[in-house]
């Protein structure tokens, strides 16, 4: 469904307020109380007093009259403010220029009615400064650094997609082959290779670029950058916070909670409890809610540095007694400084509250000296998050679903994302006047079964197999079944992009990939040959390897193909050829091991993806 024009909101402000939204929703109910929809809307600009917020709730709290709001109400909220607020400029001879923020003129269509984007020039700051610190070891891109946030030569800079593949990297190791990446003789060719590479690999870990594209960057378009780059430093940030790789979380648990409640939460959830934690243990008597509002005078960050430092760090916290915030932020920074974790904010960023930046300085914090020993007597059994579900959690996360997918099966449960996956297969598949979108305590576990029911059944609906599937089953987090439905939207998915293209009306079947594989294999004078799927000579990767050098004529430097001996030859070739479908434009989200182990599902969509992206270079 198309959205009223006064939601045509901004990219960069419709991730603000879903950010903000996903902070206040502490417990991940989907929506937030009366008492803190003040607090939220005065995060992004708009502070009311009460009796107008409670007229604003008896407008737009038009699901369950509960008093309660969900994200899609308090965008529409938000929108009538600022229609509000816009009217009263226009009348206005002239609008001053917001303090750190430098107002870009739109490039594309829609600037011809005014458009303009918001840049905010401490989110630059604070960026460039930790992509100088993250890639001041790496002689590629030693002619690029430092970033001068002064300059902006930030958007410059990334224009050739090196420090941005780099950066991916950083966040998610050998996600992109080096072998791959345009290192001289850039010109706007080789850049553009290298911008697809670097947005198909964010794509594959999880990053939303429904509306990022290789000229937007390649353009520097200053809130496109921005907005990728958060992405990358984000998932980088918060890729270790949970249990698998700090035990001592446990720590955590509140009374009455297990195991399984710890997984529930997001990684900002996480952040927010490791903070109170030590708050507790310092013995403030302050506890904090969001990265907003409750860390603007830096109380909570100097209690939490002098917990969590080392001791010869000699931490200070004599100024908290300072009276200017500002200044008391700085004292506070001067603090963090002691043991390298001076990134990301300044004193005004801390005392605006900023919500991204200091959530990358906490997190920062968290990962650099996270301070929690778990108990001996502690016993913590866990499974690891699997390749198969963290690239069906990046494929959806890329898709745009909200709320964002940190854990496969809880993030499901409620069957909201699910739905969202439908529309983008098939554009109004959902009556979403059938969908719940608030889950009441009382009513919650109901509600969300009947949603997840509803979702087996618009899968009937489209053809997918799930004899035996219930809606019971995705609510549990039946991880068989649940993994079943899944891996069948992202084949239909990717079918559907097919079918479009090939203007079909009968679906694509595997043979005709195959069929389409072969031909383009011996068209290009390529001897190697696919069986099927699950052909074990698919392992060395030259055939895909083969593939994307016909379909995009010496794309691939055969001198770094290995002859596949071994093992590690496999796995380089693989490494190899996926990088490289990336390059020409594929979106693929399987992984090396994936085609090593000969994965028939993975390897399907490998296919799939060049062969989509063969047939976009036909179309065009």
């Amino acid at each position: 469904m198309s959205r009223p024009p006064s939601l045509m909101l901004a990219d960069d402000k419709l991730e603000e307020l879903i950010e903000q939204f996903n902070t206040l929703d502490a417990d991940g109910n989907g929506f937030i109380s009366v008492d803190e929809i003040g607090h939220a809307l005065e995060v992004v600009g708009h502070k009311l007093p009460n009796y107008q917020i409670r007229d604003l709730i008896k407008e737009f709290d038009t699901n369950i009259k509960d008093g309660k709001i969900d994200i899609e109400e308090f965008k529409m909220m938000f929108a009538k403010l600022e229609d509000v607020r816009n009217l009263g400029r226009k009348f206005k001879k002239q609008v001053k220029e917001s303090v750190g923020v430098k107002h870009i003129a739109g490039t594309n269509d829609a600037s011809s009615e005014g458009t303009t984007h918001s840049v905010k020039a401490n989110e630059l700051s604070g960026f460039a400064d930790w992509i100088n610190k993250c890639l001041s070891g790496d002689p590629d891109c030693s002619a690029y650094l430092p970033l001068n946030p002064a300059t902006g030569d930030l958007y410059q800079k990334t224009q050739d997609g090196i420090i941005l593949c780099k950066m991916i990297n950083w966040s998610v190791p050998e996600t992109v082959d080096e072998r791959a990446i345009n290192k001289t003789k850039l010109d706007v060719y080789r850049k553009t290779e290298n911008l697809l590479l670097a947005i198909n690999s964010a794509r594959a870990i999880g990053c939303s670029v429904v509306n990022i594209g290789a000229g937007d960057l390649l353009e520097g378009k200053p809130h496109l950058v921005l907005g990728l780059l958060w992405q990358i430093i984000r998932i980088g940030l918060l890729s270790d916070i949970n249990i698998a790789h700090h035990p001592g979380l446990i720590l955590l648990l509140e009374e009455g909670e297990c195991l399984e409640d710890l997984f529930k939460l997001s990684p900002e959830q996480i952040l927010l409890r490791w903070v109170n934690y030590h708050l507790r243990n310092s013995g403030c008597d302050r506890q904090i809610a969001n990265f907003t509002s409750d860390i603007s005078d830096s109380v909570a960050y100097f209690h939490l540095l002098s917990q969590i430092a080392p001791a010869e760090k000699e931490i200070s916290t004599v100024g908290v007694h300072t009276r200017d915030l500002t200044q008391r932020a700085e004292l506070m920074l001067q603090e963090a400084d002691k043991i390298d974790c001076r990134t990301f904010v300044g004193p005004s960023e801390v005392v605006k509250g900023n919500y991204k930046l200091n959530l990358a300085f906490v997190a920062n914090l968290f990962n650099s000296y996270p301070a929690l020993e778990k108990p001996d007597d502690a016993e913590i059994e866990f499974v690891q998050e699997t390749r198969e579900e963290r690239t069906y959690r990046n494929w959806m996360n890329s898709m745009g679903v909200s709320p964002f997918v940190n854990r496969l099966y809880n993030d499901l449960s409620s069957g909201i994302v699910i739905f969202q996956l439908y529309d983008i297969i098939q554009n109004g598949i959902v009556d979403w006047n059938k969908v719940h979108q608030k889950f009441p305590a009382l009513r919650k576990v109901f509600l969300m079964i009947e949603n997840c029911n509803y979702a087996v059944d618009l899968g009937k609906a489209i053809h997918l197999s799930l004899v035996g599937v219930g809606g019971k089953d995705i609510y549990d987090g039946n991880e068989t079944l649940t993994l079943a439905l899944v891996w069948q939207l992202m084949r239909a998915y990717t079918l559907s992009i097919l079918k479009e293209l090939t203007n079909s009306h009968e679906p694509v079947m595997d043979q005709d990939i195959i069929q389409w594989a072969n031909q383009k294999l011996a068209s290009a004078g390529k001897s190697s040959k696919v069986e099927s799927f699950k052909d074990h000579s698919l392992a060395d990767g030259r055939v895909f390897i083969d593939l994307i050098d016909a379909i995009a004529p010496n794309s691939i430097k055969y001198d770094l193909v290995r002859a596949s001996d071994g093992d590690e030859d496999r796995l380089a070739n693989a490494k190899y050829a996926i990088s490289m479908g990336r390059k020409i434009g594929a979106r693929i989200y399987a992984l090396p091991e994936d085609i090593v182990e000969v994965k028939p599902k993975m390897i399907l969509t490998v296919f799939a993806c060049l062969m989509t992206r063969d047939m976009q270079k036909k179309g065009n």
